[in-house]
């Protein structure tokens, strides 16, 4: 552990909260499909930059997709998840380039507001049939680069686009682990491009990897099929709560 704190940028106990958060997000990412990095953006940008955040949970992200590539390859819509993929590559750079060039706290500030509208759009059950073809498709895969290039929660966004296909819980579960896992390649061009992705940052968060794989490890343990209508209600609400607390103190 003191290895990881020298290479963080932020204090022991934050670290050691850094690691606490994620094994809790892998875990529910574990056993919903999801929610992994808003979970960790959601509780720990009041205290580490999203810029610094977004390296860490690219390996996270990337750890956890290949945990569960099996399931989500089986279960996914493989189509929809490869248009949502190419929307995706265009949006990351815009969404990135606006991370880098704006300040810190304003940065934080927009994570948070971005996580809190799509988590509540979600529990609202909000449907958009618009997106419901190819050219929707597409329009979604783009929204959820940008919104990964800000605060690295674009499976978010594609969690609010297959409610509007009417699928199934298993199957927007694999959608979204395919689409998160295959984004997270292309991604990964783009954070190299703007500088984001440096040796500092790959080697603490690859310290970090074997937290957030026993995590999710343990969720998968714990999924349970007859609990599927509870899981995402869950996630939500416990999204909105930690966004809304993060953002209230940002602004006190």
């Amino acid at each position: 552990m003191a290895d990881l704190w020298s290479l963080l940028p932020v204090a022991p106990a934050d670290t050691a909260l850094l690691v606490a958060i994620l094994f809790a997000a892998g875990l529910v990412r574990g056993f919903s499909g999801f929610a992994l990095s808003a979970l960790v953006m959601a509780s720990a940008a009041s205290f580490i930059a999203p810029i610094l955040l977004i390296p860490i949970l690219w390996f996270q992200e990337m750890a956890a997709s290949l945990l569960m590539a099996r399931g989500g390859w089986r279960d996914a819509d493989r189509r929809r998840a490869a248009l949502l993929v190419i929307g995706n590559w265009v949006g990351w750079p815009l969404g990135l380039w606006m991370t880098v060039s704006l300040p810190v706290a304003a940065s934080s500030r927009i994570s948070l507001s971005v996580i809190l509208v799509l988590a509540a759009l979600q529990l609202l059950k909000i449907s958009i049939p618009a997106l419901a073809n190819r050219a929707g498709t597409l329009v979604a895969g783009f929204v959820a680069g940008i919104v990964s290039g800000v605060a690295h929660v674009g499976g978010m966004v594609v969690a609010l686009y297959v409610l509007s296909q009417n699928d199934t819980a298993r199957s927007m579960r694999g959608t979204l682990v395919l689409y998160l896992f295959i984004g997270s390649l292309g991604s990964l061009v783009y954070l190299f491009s703007f500088g984001v992705m440096t040796l500092a940052a790959a080697q603490s968060a690859i310290m970090l990897v074997p937290i957030t794989i026993i995590g999710v490890w343990l969720g998968t343990k714990l999924f349970n099929p007859r609990w599927e209508p509870y899981y995402k209600p869950f996630c939500l609400c416990l999204l909105i709560g930690l966004a809304a607390l993060s953002l209230l103190r940002s602004l006190i």
